[in-house]
């Protein structure tokens, strides 16, 4: 049902107005930042993990912006690319923004051939809003309970290989799953599913062997018994999964995670992104969105600087680059 917002006082507007002038540099149409409505492009459909987060964001943005509206905005398809696209054509006015993961916004150049924008071009980034951890989890009849038995078993079955389920190539967990792989001379089969839940589905029911879901997404399967975590991919234990070490104790220095943050268009003016981060650095750390994000999906809080965002896109590149090229991988 439609519904009408509240007009924001005049004293709060002009007292969130002159606040965002005190920021050096920031001009009086910048500090204005937003006298409208915002749209959030968000590369994955209604319901997940993804789409949660822009919500939960979506939910305080009136009130740490000054009154405006955050539109979230599913642009789901070819893996993120689709969203990806519309904000990367978008002006570099504040006014597109795009949750941002590691697909459409890092590598996704290259996975896909003619794809219509450069990822590591296209996109100013803003603010690093969480990490999400995952965790390797297997079907309760496979006799492994550690990360070293599961890569034991892996090099043991050459002859029948275990079989990892995935939602596509170039997702973290697949990327994730192929780098473990390649950094301990084991091979497994992947099985492309279409969502994180057919992938979980397909563990419990044993039509795949194993996969590296997040952890929200696996607790409930978990805690009943019908899938069993062996580690997560954090460097440290996660409150979620107490018992279920890292990684990193069997596999030196791994790691990895599903991240999101926010971008707009290349071309964006710094000042601006400044303006833009205190927002988003404001919403993450509000009590409620905190709680909310570390309850619903265990996921770490980021709400970074836009150059600390920057760095760690250029990292992932680096990182995950040589290993698609090595194994060809490309989107499906």
């Amino acid at each position: 049902m439609p519904h009408t917002r509240p007009a924001m006082p005049r004293r709060a507007a002009l007292a969130t107005f002159a606040g965002a002038l005190a920021v050096p540099g920031l001009s009086r149409a910048q500090a204005a930042w937003p006298d409208r409505s915002v749209r959030l492009v968000v590369p994955f459909g209604a319901g997940g993990a993804s789409d949660t987060l822009a919500r939960t964001c979506a939910q305080a943005f009136t009130e740490e912006s000054g009154g405006q509206t955050l539109v979230v905005e599913n642009r789901g398809g070819a893996g993120g690319t689709i969203a990806g696209a519309a904000t990367a054509q978008a002006r570099p006015d504040g006014y597109t923004l795009m949750l941002a993961d590691l697909g459409a916004n890092a590598i996704a150049h290259e996975m896909m051939r003619g794809l219509a924008y450069d990822p590591p071009s296209a996109f100013t980034p803003i603010c690093h809003l969480t990490n999400l951890p995952v965790v390797v989890v297997v079907n309760p009849t496979l006799p492994v309970r550690s990360a070293a038995e599961w890569f034991a078993m892996a090099k043991a079955r050459a002859a029948t290989p275990l079989t990892y389920a995935h939602p596509g190539i170039g997702y973290p967990s697949q990327l994730a799953h192929e780098l473990m792989l390649q950094l301990t001379g084991t091979r497994m089969v992947p099985v492309s599913y279409r969502s994180g839940a057919e992938v979980m589905r397909s563990v419990i029911s044993g039509e795949c062997d194993c996969a590296i879901p997040t952890v929200s997404s696996a607790l409930p399967f978990i805690r009943e018994g019908k899938a069993r975590p062996i580690a997560v991919l954090t460097a440290n234990r996660v409150p979620q999964l107490p018992e279920t070490p890292p990684m990193a104790q069997t596999l030196p220095g791994f790691e990895a995670s599903v991240w999101n943050g926010i971008v707009g268009p290349a071309g964006m003016d710094a000042a601006l992104v400044q303006r833009i981060n205190q927002v988003f650095v404001k919403i993450m750390h509000r009590a409620e969105v905190t709680q909310r994000v570390q309850t619903s999906q265990a996921a770490q809080v980021v709400a970074g600087t836009p150059s600390e965002f920057a760095t760690l896109i250029r990292a992932e590149i680096a990182r995950w680059t040589p290993l698609i090229r090595a194994n060809n991988l490309r989107a499906e």
